[in-house]
């Protein structure tokens, strides 16, 4: 790979950094093709943009970008092959796709690192609190439930003392 080449990687993933606050970092090698492709696939549908790179230019990126502040947490994680999983959407998308491959690929992707919603999170052990993370329409829609709940009983509760009071 020539300075060029480099330079090009290193600017689209400034941009991909830039564009985001949801970064995902995980080990995806020793999977086939086969299942490589189907996880890329995966991604595209949930909105994950997914890229491979040097973790020498994933570090480079980083130092660059914006957001340099952010996501200078990653790069201890940057050993091995590296996958970087950009979100777009769903916060949890790309740890329930993760933890939907690992049943099928003998334990991998791996999960490093994660940067969801200004926190860190560290290790493969973190998969299944990630996703179980909501979305912001989904806890709007909680909030709306809880606060529609006390109003449901107290109009209910009326209801039935106003039939009560017709009966007798």
């Amino acid at each position: 790979m020539n300075k060029n080449q480099k330079a090009e990687v290193i600017q689209e993933l400034i941009d991909l950094f830039n564009s985001t606050d949801k970064v995902y970092l995980a080990e995806l090698s020793t999977i086939n093709g086969i299942n490589t492709n189907s996880i890329r696939r995966a991604c595209f549908e949930k909105k994950v943009k997914i890229r491979v790179a040097k973790n020498t230019l994933i570090e480079k990126a980083i130092e660059q970008c914006t957001r340099k502040d952010v996501f200078t947490e990653l790069i201890p994680y940057l050993r091995g092959e590296t996958a970087l999983m950009f979100v777009y959407e769903a916060p949890n998308a790309p740890a329930k796709i993760i933890k939907e491959w690992k049943e099928k690929c003998n334990g991998k992707p791996i999960l490093k690192a994660a940067y969801v919603e200004e926190t860190l999170y560290v290790g493969d052990e973190s998969v299944e609190t990630l996703s179980q993370l909501k979305t912001k329409n989904e806890l709007i829609a909680d909030l709306i439930a809880l606060l529609q709940s006390p109003i449901r009983s107290v109009i209910s509760a009326l209801e039935n003392k106003k039939g009560e009071e017709n009966a007798a």
